[in-house]
């Protein structure tokens, strides 16, 4: 039996994340405008359960005791984001001044907490008046959002210092545009194209204001990135596999990194590509701070013509281990070669795992309890891969564990838990810390675990 004690670096960031739809409700008080989620989620067709996220898990109301659960847990960096539409309930111009209100309130109460708030602009929560003039097509939205970054840093900055400006724009393109599984619905290659082109604008727009607004400020995006392998050796599955790295990873990182699209993604969309004009490119790699990484999982690819992107599926291994998430295949491994791939081919940036977690089937115990070994054990072998990459020069800086609470798991509705804390959706929305909270706990507490091996 090996046994050793994983001590990370004195500096390292232990911290939760959440999103502002997904957690806060109160989708119609206080001024708030409609977001595309609001829309999406009422039609019950759109929802797994049936359930829109117009109360979510109350968090508008219950923002003090989420906060005191966190002081609990001994968590000192908090990841959120921000409800645009609160704040501009028609997407810019007028600002209500009650949104902006409860974020004050909110990034006041968990200073007095000792918990340090780390604000996400954009988790895809496109006010709907947006999305009416064309959304992300329109690069009337990109100077909307510079309008809502520049009155919210104003607000804020003097207190927030660090920022990420887009939370996985592929996903919020591909998913929302091209499979129509997210908001707003869509399915159509160029639309996707174009909405995350202008997100990417968005971010270096939003990055610069950043800078501009914020003394001393750190501003980043977070991208989500898989590690991609072909499921077989043939030379039809690379090509797929290749072609999936550069469409979902490739095109969101050297873009940012290198100043350009890759050259065979633009070859492969060819007139599908949007207008990109001279100097998009520069305005997108506008030097940041920091990259946030979310990882869940591995990607096997093969092969598929009948797939119109980028002829390329999803395939399944049955003997490894996966989340409740089919798709989502448990695979640490993943994390530690993606923080490598970061290291060798875009200049080893400071990195924040920004999102990790998984979710199973919890429920609340005959002690009161809530056990759950899944998550601790997922947790445990990501958090050594994370030790791993850092042991080899990767310039990974901190970990948030998704999420701080069950809460609304978009188009899944509340069907899928991933929270460290459970809420009682059938109790007002109690709350009650998982093992894996108090794993948590000590990890942050000792800045390190304790691991076991044969």
């Amino acid at each position: 039996m090996y046994e050793a004690f994983l001590q990370f670096p004195t500096d390292f960031i232990w911290g939760v994340a959440t999103a502002a739809y997904q957690i806060e409700g109160a989708w119609n008080e206080d001024g708030r405008g409609p977001s595309i989620w609001d829309t999406f989620s009422q039609s019950s067709s759109n929802i797994a359960d049936n359930q829109p996220g117009n109360v979510a898990v109350d968090h508008y109301h219950r923002y003090q005791e989420d906060i005191e659960l966190m002081r609990f847990l001994g968590i000192h960096n908090y990841r959120m984001s921000l409800s645009w539409s609160r704040i501009f309930p028609e997407g810019r111009g007028r600002v209500e001044q009650r949104g902006l209100d409860f974020y004050n309130r909110l990034v006041d109460s968990l200073l007095s907490a000792n918990i340090k708030p780390w604000i996400t602009l954009y988790h895809w929560d496109l006010p709907q008046a947006l999305q009416d003039r064309g959304g992300w097509t329109n690069r009337d939205t990109v100077a909307a959002f510079a309008e809502y970054v520049d009155q919210v840093t104003r607000s804020l900055g003097d207190r927030v210092k660090h920022w990420m400006t887009f939370n996985e724009p592929w996903v919020a393109s591909i998913c929302g545009n091209l499979l129509g599984v997210h908001a707003p619905g869509l399915k159509d290659i160029q639309t996707t194209l174009a909405v995350a082109h202008g997100m990417l604008l968005g971010h270096g727009m939003g990055s610069r204001i950043v800078k501009t607004n914020v003394r001393d400020s750190m501003v980043g995006i977070v991208n989500n990135l898989a590690w991609i392998e072909p499921a077989t050796n043939t030379e039809a599955d690379r090509a797929a596999a290749h072609r999936w790295d550069g469409a979902y990873n490739r095109w969101f990182m050297d873009s940012i990194y290198k100043g350009s699209y890759p050259e065979d993604m633009l070859k492969w969309f060819g007139p599908l590509v949007p207008e990109i004009r001279q100097d998009d490119m520069k305005l997108i790699s506008t030097p940041t701070d920091f990259l946030g990484l979310n990882y869940y999982t591995r990607r096997l690819v093969h092969y598929d013509p009948k797939n119109p992107f980028i002829q390329a599926s999803q395939t399944y291994r049955s003997h490894t281990p996966r989340a409740e998430f089919e798709e989502f295949e448990d695979w640490p491994e993943g994390l530690y070669h993606t923080l490598c791939r970061i290291r060798d081919e875009y200049g080893n940036p400071p990195v924040y795992i920004t999102e990790n977690g998984t979710t199973t089937l919890d429920e609340i115990s005959d002690d009161g309890c809530v056990h759950d070994p899944v998550r601790v054990d997922y947790l445990r072998r990501h958090f050594s891969a994370a030790y791993q990459a850092i042991t080899e020069g990767c310039q990974c800086k901190g970990f948030f564990v998704w999420s701080l609470l069950d809460n609304y798991e978009w188009a899944f509705g509340f069907s899928k838990r991933f929270g460290l804390v459970f809420v009682d959706y059938t109790d007002n929305l109690h709350r009650i810390p998982k093992d894996s909270a108090y794993f948590f706990r000590q990890v942050i507490r000792k800045n390190g675990f304790r691991i076991h091996s044969r």
